[in-house]
């Protein structure tokens, strides 16, 4: 059986994490992130190039606990897919723009101090298969 595999991206949050409704009231969670790059040279060594910009947005309540969760400055690791799309400028030119739809979120663990917080969630909607009782107490990860 082949692995699945999704789009992900990695990088830093640029801006603050905005929350807000769509035109259904479903949450939105909208942020600026940014992209190292880097070059390795002949010596082994790197140099560190110009960040590059992108948005990155999320829906429903994965939204709204990384809006939660997320501050600027923060390094993560995303799944989700590129959606390209075009405005119209006010000078009535096509622009092309994209956006990651992020599904998924995570603090990057390579450069993040966290513990995990293992007591189980209840889930909403009709697949709720956590119980509400909390889970047993496992010392908690720290990733560095």
């Amino acid at each position: 059986m082949p692995i699945k595999t999704n789009e992900s991206m990695s990088g830093f949050v640029a801006t603050t994490p905005q929350l807000t409704r769509t035109g259904q009231g479903e949450a939105r969670m909208y942020m600026r992130v940014g992209q190292e790059t880097w070059t390795r040279n002949p010596d082994g060594s790197h140099t560190q190039g110009e960040s590059t910009f992108h948005d990155l947005v999320m829906f429903r309540r994965a939204a709204e606990r990384a809006a939660e969760r997320f501050a600027k400055g923060d390094k993560f690791v995303a799944e989700g897919r590129v959606h390209a799309y075009t405005v119209t400028a006010d000078a009535g030119q096509t622009v092309n723009r994209e956006e990651f739809i992020a599904r998924k979120i995570g603090h990057d663990n390579a450069s993040t101090n966290y513990t995990v917080d293992r007591t189980a969630r209840v889930q909403q909607g009709p697949t709720n298969a956590v119980s509400a009782a909390p889970a047993a107490q496992a010392a908690p990860a720290v990733g560095m």
